[in-house]
């Protein structure tokens, strides 16, 4: 099978494109939401759930952080499970199954109860909940910037692929942004008690909504162009054969070098963006409502940088703009948290701080989707994908607030979220650099096996 040339039309006629980016950022959406309020909401969760007869704060957010790791340990498997679903019978059921088990379990957490009600049964509850997030998640990654990018117009993919970017960023402000609110109109009582329950009991009418915008999605021009190939293949040598997939071998390697190029984005992301309240908190001493204000101006960078990166990358390729994201995050990493912990700086420059260190982590994760989409074949895109984005978050995400925690509670140190951005964004670097420069001006790959008159790029 033949790619189509960068000037092929067929992304435009196949489907909507702009359709595709509503329906394949809407669920984006929802989970980064969720994703952001349990993060925001650590310690009150860790109160409710794991501490509830006293203990240590530290305690309690390592026993909450832990739930958040294990959720990021089970993305890797519904990225394998729905990976493999997508890639076989299509983009949009997956992608429609994958939304449901997110929205369901996401507002049960919100009608728990807690360890006052059902005692030890309550932690069990919360985790379970948890893991079907964590495999819900794993599989919406891999089908949305497959849907995003196989619909693009050429010239656009990294444009297109950083609304995913873009999506994790609202997600997560609109998250801050209604812990912020809840956090000014309510009473700290109130909040404990019962107001950390409706940030997550608004995923139901949210959900509902994206649920409607992709049952209106079209299946995507590639994968519809690789099952007429493989039909048509079926038809003419005999019984169906499923299409063909790259080689394990070269699959595998793919799926570790994206981890690796993924590794600095995925542990600045939630270093600065989502651990960065409960480090203020129980770290500097702040106030939970200057915790958030932080916290949003952080993601206010990130957001802002999320689109002009991925346009640019696809202007001056995706290496150039994803390295100069890597090696700004390694550099001032330190410098930054060092600024935070002065107690003569002024909130301005603080505040001027953590929007350029977010704007910084956007510059990784505009390209990031685009980028990862160009290294693997249709038939295996969907799987490939998600698995690499999973694993890096798993490790480098979602291990984030439990590795800092327990670091700085053993050491002291307050400097540990700095030299844990540096040193994974250090080795994204040596990864990044492995990238050819012209990727962006190629073709997305369509068969695993291509004939020999069609040079297809390599998978790394």
């Amino acid at each position: 099978m033949s790619t189509p040339s960068p000037t092929s039309s067929s992304h435009a006629s196949s489907g909507p494109p702009r359709r595709a980016l509503v329906a394949g950022a809407v669920g984006n959406f929802i989970e980064w939401y969720e994703f952001g309020v349990y993060g925001y909401f650590a310690t009150i969760i860790a109160a409710n759930f794991f501490t509830p007869g006293g203990g240590s704060e530290a305690e309690g957010l390592i026993a909450t952080y832990a739930s958040f790791a294990l959720a990021f340990f089970f993305r890797p498997v519904g990225a394998a499970l729905f990976g493999r679903l997508g890639d076989r019978i299509g983009r949009r059921p997956t992608l429609i199954t994958v939304l449901l088990m997110m929205t369901a379990a996401t507002t049960l957490i919100g009608v728990l109860p807690t360890y006052a009600t059902v005692g030890a049964l309550a932690p069990w509850l919360l985790t379970l909940l948890r893991i079907l997030q964590g495999l819900s998640a794993g599989g919406e990654f891999g089908g949305a910037v497959a849907v995003m990018t196989e619909f693009a117009p050429p010239g656009r993919r990294g444009f297109y692929g950083a609304w995913q970017s873009f999506t994790v960023a609202l997600g997560l402000l609109a998250g801050a942004g209604v812990a912020a609110i809840l956090a000014t109109l309510l009473t700290e009582t109130a909040l404990h008690d019962w107001g950390w329950r409706l940030p997550f009991l608004l995923t139901l009418p949210m959900g509902a909504v994206a649920l409607w915008l992709r049952l209106k999605l079209d299946e995507t021009p590639s994968f519809v162009r690789e099952s007429a190939d493989s039909s048509a293949g079926s038809a003419e040598d005999g019984p169906a054969v499923p299409p063909a997939s790259a080689p394990a071998g070269e699959t595998v390697k793919a799926i570790l070098l994206g981890a690796g190029r993924l590794m600095g984005w995925s542990a600045a992301g939630y270093t600065f963006l989502v651990v960065m309240p409960s480090y203020l908190q129980s770290v500097l001493n702040a106030s939970f409502q200057q915790a958030l204000v932080a916290t949003v101006l952080a993601n206010a960078g990130f957001a802002a940088s999320i689109l002009p990166a991925g346009r640019l990358s696809d202007r001056v390729g995706r290496r150039a703009v994803m390295l100069t994201g890597a090696v700004v995050i390694a550099a001032l990493s330190l410098p930054l948290l060092n600024l935070l912990q002065d107690p003569g700086s002024s909130s301005v420059l603080r505040g001027v701080a953590v929007f350029l260190a977010g704007g910084a982590v956007g510059m990784l994760a505009g390209p990031g989707p685009a980028m990862l989409s160009e290294m693997f074949p249709t038939s295996v895109r969907y799987t490939g994908l998600g698995l690499a984005y999973a694993l890096s978050n798993a490790v480098f995400s979602g291990c984030a607030g439990l590795i800092i925690t327990e670091l700085v509670e053993r050491t002291g140190d307050a400097d540990v979220p700095g030299y844990y951005a540096a040193a994974t964004c250090a080795v994204s670097v040596l990864a990044l650099w492995t990238l050819r420069g012209d990727d962006h001006l190629r073709p997305l790959r369509g068969s695993a096996a291509p004939t020999k008159t069609e040079e297809s790029p390599k998978c790394v």
